[in-house]
C-alpha cells in the first residue's frame, strides 16, 4: 500500500462522498429526454449538489481554508493557509448527454500560488489520479510515468475544442492546422482534468487547450508534472492558471510541440 498525506485521504473521501450521488444521477440523466430544459436544469442540480458535498467534507477537514469553485466562485479564508480549487463535475456536457466521461478535480493551492496536492477522481470507473508535489503521481497504488514516446509521428494528442460562448476560433484552428499533420492522432473526449490525468497516465502523450479555468487544470497540471512531464502555457512559461493556457507533455515531445505552437501563433 502506497503511503500518502492526510490531505490525499481528505481529498480521496471527499471525492468518493460526491461519487454515488454522481453515479446514481448520471443513470437518470441518461433515461431523460434531451430537451433544453430539464437535461440542462438537471445537471446543473447534480452539479451544485456535488459541490455541496465537496463543500462540506473539505471544510470540515481544514475549516479555515478558502475555496475556489466552479459554482460558487471564490470563498475566503485564512490568507496565511492553502486553499481548495474544486470542479465537483468536469465534463458536464458529457455528462448531460449521457456520455461516461467525466470527473471530480480537487486541488490545494498553497498561498504563494503553487499546486502542491492534487486528485482527479473519475465516478463511473473509480479511479483515483493523485500527486503531491515531489512525491509523485499515482493511480490507486501504481506510480504514474508521462509515455516514453519521442517522435510526433508516434503520438496520440488530446484538445479541447471551443465551442458556443467559450474559446478563441482562430487560435484553435492555427494550433490544429500546425500540430495535426505532424502526429498520430488528435482526440477531444471533453473533460480537461481526464485529459491531463492521462497525460500523466501515458495514454496520451500531449495535451494542449486554451480558455481553462483554474479548477479545471490545477490538480491536472501537478499530476503531469509529478509523472515527468511538462506543462507550460503556450509560450513556453510558467503561467498556465494566469494565461488560461495549458501546453502539457513528455519532456521530448514537449520542446517540439512548442515550436508547433508557437508558430503557429505568429503567424
Amino acid at each position: 500500500m502506497v503511503s500518502h498525506s492526510g490531505l490525499i485521504t481528505v481529498m480521496d473521501r471527499a471525492a468518493r462522498k460526491a461519487a454515488p450521488r454522481l453515479r446514481r444521477d448520471f443513470n437518470e440523466v441518461q433515461q431523460l429526454q434531451v430537451s433544453r430544459k430539464g437535461p440542462a436544469d438537471f445537471v446543473t442540480m447534480a452539479d451544485r449538489q456535488a459541490e455541496q458535498t465537496l463543500f462540506e467534507e473539505l471544510s470540515k477537514a481544514r475549516p479555515d481554508w478558502g475555496f475556489l469553485m466552479e459554482e460558487r466562485g471564490e470563498i475566503a479564508g485564512d490568507p496565511s493557509k492553502p486553499r481548495w480549487v474544486v470542479d465537483p463535475l468536469d465534463g458536464t456536457s458529457n455528462f448531460l448527454h449521457g456520455i461516461p466521461h467525466f470527473a471530480i478535480s480537487i486541488a490545494v493551492q498553497e498561498p504563494s500560488g503553487d499546486i502542491s496536492h492534487g486528485l482527479i477522481h473519475q465516478p463511473l470507473t473509480d479511479e483515483s489520479f493523485w500527486a503531491e508535489k515531489g512525491r509523485g503521481a499515482w493511480l490507486q497504488d501504481r506510480r504514474l510515468r508521462v509515455s516514453a514516446r519521442r517522435d510526433l509521428a508516434d503520438s496520440l494528442i488530446a484538445t479541447g475544442i471551443p465551442f458556443l460562448g467559450h474559446g478563441d476560433f482562430a487560435q484553435w484552428t492555427s494550433i490544429f492546422a500546425a500540430v495535426a499533420p505532424e502526429v498520430a492522432g488528435i482526440r477531444r473526449f471533453g473533460a480537461a482534468a481526464l485529459d491531463l490525468a492521462w497525460v500523466a497516465a501515458g495514454r496520451y502523450d500531449a495535451f494542449w487547450e486554451g480558455g481553462l479555468k483554474p479548477w479545471d487544470v490545477a490538480a491536472g497540471l501537478l499530476l503531469v508534472r509529478e509523472a515527468g512531464g511538462f506543462v507550460t502555457d503556450f509560450r513556453g512559461g510558467e503561467r498556465v492558471i494566469d494565461r488560461s493556457e495549458v501546453l502539457a507533455a513528455t519532456d521530448v515531445l514537449h520542446s517540439k510541440l512548442h515550436k508547433l505552437v508557437a508558430g503557429a501563433l505568429r503567424g
